[in-house]
């Protein structure tokens, strides 16, 4: 079992700025996304340096519709992208309902890999996560599928581009 901290990589023929660029587009979050959960920006964002914000409509089959804002902790041009996604709630009451804020991160490492090549990590950070959520997505173990298939996709997403590498 994880320690709430969980990671999964994928070698991809681009260049890390090329696809840094994908990611720090909010519009591509959807079509990235490999939980199926991302639905749409409200609205699209460029993610330019930490402390971007950028709220995304979501859609859990459990909760129903809803949205997150996400902010950026940690932001370094064509090597790291990571944030915070915090539930957009109508009141305190509501927050607390939820169990308070779910404090975790993802995130999304680039590496050069050779010519025109990356190696791209994708985290899950709930290491400081209320216990509840830790359980419910068993330590980050229970998003591995969803981030393998987000790395595919955002390979697929890099050559449907047709931008050639750099």
């Amino acid at each position: 079992m994880a320690d709430g901290f969980v990671s999964v990589s994928r070698r991809i023929e681009a260049s890390p700025e090329r696809l840094f660029a994908l990611v720090a587009d909010s519009a591509n979050h959807p079509l990235i996304d490999g939980s199926g959960m991302v639905r749409e920006p409200a609205p699209a964002a460029r993610l330019s340096r930490t402390g971007d914000v950028f709220v995304m409509n979501m859609h859990h089959d459990e909760f129903g519709d809803y949205q997150m804002r996400n902010e950026v902790l940690e932001y370094e041009a064509g090597r790291r992208l990571v944030w915070e996604p915090v539930r957009v709630t109508t009141s305190p009451e509501e927050l607390e309902d939820m169990g308070g804020p779910a404090r975790y991160r993802w995130g999304y490492e680039f590496s050069p890999d050779g010519p025109g090549a990356t190696l791209v990590t994708e985290t899950f950070d709930c290491t400081r996560s209320p216990d509840d959520l830790r359980k419910a997505t068993q330590e980050g173990e229970g998003w591995l599928d969803a981030m393998t298939a987000s790395l595919a996709r955002l390979e697929l997403l890099a050559k449907a581009t047709g931008q050639p590498s750099q």
